[in-house]
């Protein structure tokens, strides 16, 4: 079975750093990484992920523009979106649900949790 690939898209090194180590560790799924919204557009049409964590608050592009860039896209507009954000604001969740993304996670999140969660949005689209 081929490993599923996440494709972590965060402007914050550390925390792309530490999940994807501990993603790979727990799961095995085959992780890559972007530190800016431009970078994981062009990651997201070269790799084609199975799926995204996608930061809101990045310098340049923020999340919501990219996830609006990815649904626009006839090649990433299938892939799931998680949001994964340090903002726990309810018109920040609602925008990002307009928009079609999976889930709205708020950190401080440990790896297991988000390895749950997006097993869980596989199961829902039946990827797995």
């Amino acid at each position: 079975m081929d490993r599923k690939k996440v494709l972590i898209i965060d402007d914050e090194k550390d925390f792309c750093t530490l999940a994807k180590m501990h993603l790979c560790a727990i799961s095995g799924f085959d992780v890559h990484t972007a530190l800016t919204g431009i970078d994981g557009l062009n990651l997201a049409k070269k790799i084609h992920p199975d799926i995204i964590v996608l930061d809101l608050v990045m310098p340049g592009i923020d999340g919501f523009e990219v996830l609006e860039e990815l649904k626009k896209d006839c090649g990433t507009l299938e892939i799931p979106v998680i949001m994964l954000t340090a903002r726990e604001d309810p018109k920040l969740k609602k925008r990002a649900l307009e928009l079609y993304n999976e889930s709205y996670l708020v950190k401080p999140i440990d790896a297991k949790q988000l390895k749950e969660k997006i097993e869980e949005i596989f199961r829902i689209r039946k990827i797995i």
